[in-house]
């Protein structure tokens, strides 16, 4: 083995920039950051080639001092921290001071700066990576900073070989762009591609301004989709913006999280946003968002990795249950509103307020006589066989809220001093016919609703089902004849290990053979059901599973599972009344825009949309 020695600069900085520079788009995080620490309110990028040719940054930021900018080149120099108290609460984009030394280490670096108002005291300093020798000019230049890297890894041929197309190479530099853009508002970009104006965002002054920088950015249809976050609590505080269930996406490239002001990557906040988003989300689906968490700096240690792309959180489970928690309240309250906007788009309601409200004389109206005649039909037919409107009111407390009674009287006493006549406004309107026995079709003030009934009340159910298990109050009902179910030895031990879980679940089984039990009760929401079918997929369930420990961890499957059979079926005929309460229990009902399985529910056509489909207006 050889001795021990010291690395000579040139080398070390070589092998720091393995580390921080690995591809163009490296380089532009690196100055950009650079010039936000600077307070830069305007930043201009112009590239070439994909990054290879030429990556030049132009700032008006603070600048560098002339007696510093050899310094600002030379490895762990830096003006962002002083002493380990530092370190331990970094405000601050970058702070390792290796960035600019790594850079012009493997590159033809150009250094302009000025950090005074005299145009005439400008510096330029150049380095040619060789032996890191610096050579510094005077140079003419408002206050500010403009770093010009040329011929990336010209003396490392080896890095040179790993690098991709220029396509795919820009394609890497356009989303460092889009991070800096979204995490920074009130600063001003501009990014050009081998003199190709790609961006020029202007400052954001309002919320307006953000909005369309987003839209711009993600795309109109994001921003259609999204829905505004702001929860403040406990030293915490989350904002931005999640899409809609039903704007998934097929990989996970609209997701953005920003940790006082730092684009990270996060495995917990990862978790915490899937978690949210676990019961709207259509199967292997991934949510798009717009989030940005603020907390102490000493809460959170940023000098976890080179490139700073991780985190570590001093109370992680705090952090997620918090994110986890504030997601989950808002996707929760996304439902039909009390009023649909005149585009025809479905307008989402949050802590209980609509975002948007359109003139009332526009807006449907029925009276409530009318809604209110249709609910015993509904309650005792559609989705209830055995029970008829006669021994309706015999039914058990539990049965008429699962049914929807006390949220229909909720909304017509909610509703009882809005309108200056017995009127009610009908977000989702008034069922006119259903098509095919799948499809309920209604007319609201903006034009057609469709709704997929199935889908709709399996939500119901669910919805229904976990409050029900949360509060202890899933009631049974015994069946007058118990039914005999033959099962496979392993389903019977299942179920014995589990008996206690399953009559929380309301389904009382007692086993009378190493390959067969007795069900003597269900749950009474599922009472009309097929009960053997039902313990079978249950039964499935708890086996995918496996230990009690997972099972409460998924139980919310279960339930969904449930749900699933106790929902109306297709070719399933209903009356308009049916139709009619079905809509209102949607209207009140949480994460009703999408089903258990993350499918929507509903649509909208405007009558705008209706008359282009038949050239109406030309």
């Amino acid at each position: 083995m050889p001795r021990i020695k010291k690395l000579d600069t040139r080398l070390s900085n070589q092998i720091a920039a393995g580390e921080v520079v690995d591809r163009p788009a490296s380089v532009l995080k690196e100055l950009i950051e650079n010039s936000l620490d600077a307070g830069s309110s305007s930043i201009e990028i112009d590239i070439e080639a994909g990054g290879t040719r030429r990556i030049r940054v132009k700032d008006d930021g603070c600048g560098i001092a002339a007696e510093d900018i050899t310094l600002a080149l030379d490895s762990h120099a830096t003006s962002k921290i002083i002493n380990l108290n530092d370190l331990e609460a970094v405000a601050t984009l970058g702070f390792r001071g290796e960035a600019l030394a790594s850079i012009s280490s493997v590159s033809r670096t150009e250094l302009t700066t000025n950090d005074g108002e005299d145009v005439s005291k400008g510096m330029v300093a150049q380095c040619a990576g060789r032996d890191m020798e610096v050579e510094i000019k005077a140079a003419g230049r408002a206050r500010g900073t403009t770093v010009d890297v040329k011929d990336l890894f010209f003396n490392t041929p080896a890095r040179k070989k790993f690098l991709r197309k220029e396509r795919t190479e820009y394609s890497h530099l356009e989303e460092i762009f889009l991070r800096n853009a979204l995490s920074r508002f009130d600063v001003g970009f501009r990014m050009a591609h081998n003199g190709k104006v790609i961006y020029v965002l202007r400052n954001c002054d309002n919320e307006v301004d953000r909005e369309q920088r987003v839209a711009k950015l993600l795309g109109a249809q994001f921003m259609q989709s999204a829905i505004t976050v702001d929860v403040k609590h406990a030293g915490y505080r989350l904002s931005g913006w999640v899409a809609q269930p039903e704007y998934s996406r097929s990989q996970a490239d609209r997701q953005y999280f920003f940790v006082n002001g730092r684009v990270v990557r996060d495995k917990i906040i990862t978790h915490a946003v899937k978690q949210a988003y676990r019961d709207v989300l259509f199967h292997g689906r991934h949510p798009a968002y717009v989030l940005y968490f603020d907390l102490d700096h000493a809460a959170v240690d940023v000098n976890v990795h080179p490139a700073k792309h991780e985190v570590r959180f001093r109370d992680s489970r705090s952090v997620h249950d918090f994110i986890f928690r504030s997601l989950h309240r808002v996707l929760a309250d996304v439902r039909p509103a009390h009023n649909v906007e005149a585009t025809g788009s479905p307008q989402v309601q949050y802590a209980g307020e609509s975002l948007s409200v359109i003139d009332s004389q526009a807006s449907l109206v029925l009276e409530k006589n009318h809604v209110r005649d249709s609910v015993a039909v509904y309650e005792s037919d559609a989705f209830s066989s055995p029970v008829t409107t006669a021994n309706y009111i015999g039914l058990g407390q539990e049965a008429r809220q699962g049914f929807g009674v006390q949220s229909l009287e909720k909304l017509f006493a909610d509703q009882a001093g809005a309108a200056s006549t017995d009127e009610v406004v009908l977000p989702l309107g008034y069922a006119l016919a259903q098509l095919h026995g799948i499809y309920i079709l209604a007319q609201n003030s903006v034009g057609l609703v469709i709704v997929d009934m199935h889908a709709a009340h399996e939500r119901i159910t669910y919805e229904r089902m976990k409050k029900s298990f949360a509060e202890n109050k899933l009631q049974t009902q015994p069946l007058l004849v118990p039914i005999a179910v033959s099962l496979s030895r392993q389903e019977v031990d299942c179920v014995t290990a589990n008996i206690e879980t399953l009559e929380k679940l309301g389904l009382v089984l007692q086993v009378s053979s190493d390959e067969q039990l007795v069900i003597r009760e269900v749950p009474v929401m599922l009472a009309s059901q097929n009960a053997e079918q039902l313990t079978r997929d249950i039964v499935a369930d708890f086996l995918e599973f496996g230990s009690s420990q997972r099972i409460g961890d998924h139980m919310d499957d279960i339930l969904s599972t449930m749900a699933c059979h106790g929902s109306v079926r297709a070719n399933r005929s209903l009356s308009i009344p049916e139709m009619n309460a079905l809509l209102r229990d949607m209207e009140e009902t949480e994460r009703s825009g999408q089903c258990n399985h993350g499918r929507p529910t509903w649509t909208q056509l405007s009558i705008q949309e209706l008359d282009k489909l038949f050239l109406r207006g030309r």
